[in-house]
């Protein structure tokens, strides 16, 4: 094969023999690796069976001895010295990983491993090595490299995969999918996380990054606005992580905490999210990015969110600052109140009962649940059509009769 890197080449290749001596001697002494009994079945015919041994899981059982091997020094010296492998580099930087470590587990074992299942064992064969190393190349040195973030997803139940964004998914968890990459992970899931109907789902990011960069996306932002969008879609007890997986060209790459707002889980039964509420998420989060540009709407936005996990009196105080951030401003909550009761209710009842449980709230009294219901609403209302300032006028002109009242989402999904 053309190498592109000789000394990364032999320095590898060096850690990997050593990898294979120690393994193969634990065999030698009695040490057993686990198979796999696998049924492949044919319509028609009978069925095959194979063992398949578990080479992954026996290497690292043995990670830390592997770690000590003078040859993965070298090796890890020449990986350091390579300007494309900055992005691992950078990658285990927020972790509890060390910069070796996090090299260590996501390029030198991952080879090792890729190799010795290659093998079915550790006998050495240099063609399943020069595969292994080949694919570590093409993630160096393409053109393009392919990163994905994944973060369990939990309270809530999905029929089938859904896209909130370009490369931004709600989808079933594949069984034994974060394991397969990161061993580590079986304890760092939330409870019951594959057991549970509303415990089964996973947020997943990707994208593709350029050869020459050096640093992975905010994948801890970019998925803290989609359950932050989901939440108001759906009213659900939705919540991610508390950690995410970080893959690069399906290299683990590394393990980063989820944002405390997005990992905390709100009270409430599991939802479903459905093909109606789906839609709904990815109209808020594809205006969500317009916050960082109206500091009101981000106020309101924080506020909401908080008060999903404060008790009485404080969660009703955080409402009432969401109302008047959102709708309010300079001119109140009476005023938040009465504008809110506008935009919701399709009817003069229905503003009307808006606006009492709205004035109650502005007047101290706690926040009941179809009040904290219609502030909800309010937002989702407020975020989907994209300018609030505008919005506002709007509803002062139709409140003076100068103008008809604005379409709610409803409405202009029906005329669209």
């Amino acid at each position: 094969m053309a190498v592109r890197a000789p000394n990364l080449h032999q320095a590898l290749r060096g850690f990997c023999l050593g990898g294979f001596r120690l393994l193969s001697a634990d065999v030698e002494e009695g040490a057993e690796i686990p198979f796999a009994f696998e049924e492949h079945a044919s319509r028609g015919r009978p069925s095959l069976y194979e063992y398949r041994p578990l080479v992954k899981d026996y290497v690292e059982a043995r990670a830390r001895r592997l770690r000590q091997l003078p040859d993965a020094v070298l090796a890890l010296e020449e990986l350091r010295r390579e300007p494309a492998a900055a992005i691992f580099v950078r990658a285990h930087a927020e972790s509890g990983l060390s910069e070796e470590e996090g090299l260590f587990r996501s390029v030198l074992l991952s080879m090792l491993e890729a190799a010795a299942e290659a093998c079915g064992g550790f006998d050495w064969d240099d063609r399943a090595f020069d595969r292994a190393y080949g694919g570590l190349e093409r993630s160096l040195f393409g053109e393009h490299r392919a990163y994905a973030a994944v973060a369990p997803l939990v309270g809530l139940s999905l029929g089938r995969t859904l896209q909130l964004a370009d490369g931004l998914r709600v989808r079933l968890a594949a069984a034994g999918e974060l394991a397969a990459h990161w061993p580590q992970a079986t304890n760092l899931l939330p409870q019951d996380f594959g057991r549970e109907p509303d415990r089964l789902c996973v947020l997943e990011l990707e994208q593709s990054l350029d050869a020459g960069s050096s640093a992975a996306p905010d994948a801890p932002g970019e998925l803290a606005d989609a359950v932050t969008a989901i939440r108001l879609a759906t009213a659900g007890p939705v919540a991610a992580g508390p950690v995410l997986f970080e893959r690069l060209d399906w290299r683990p790459l590394g393990i980063r905490p989820v944002l405390p707002i997005a990992a905390a889980l709100p009270q409430g039964e599991p939802i479903r999210l459905d093909a109606v509420r789906g839609a709904l998420a990815r109209d808020v989060l594809e205006r969500l990015g317009r916050a960082d540009e109206d500091p009101g709407l981000g106020e309101a936005l924080d506020r909401w969110e908080l008060s999903l996990f404060q008790p009485e009196p404080f969660r009703s105080e955080q409402l009432r600052e969401a109302l008047g951030a959102l709708l309010g401003g300079a001119d109140g909550l009476w005023a938040a109140a009465l504008r809110a009761s506008l935009l919701l209710g399709e009817t003069g009842r229905e503003r009307v009962e808006h606006l009492s449980g709205l004035k109650a709230l502005a007047a101290g009294e706690p926040a009941t649940p179809a009040t904290a219901e219609a502030i909800r609403r309010a937002l989702v209302e407020t975020v989907v059509h994209g300018d609030r300032p505008g919005l506002v006028e709007a509803l002062d002109e139709t409140l003076l009769g100068a103008r008809s009242r604005p379409a709610g989402y409803v409405a202009r999904a029906l005329a669209s």
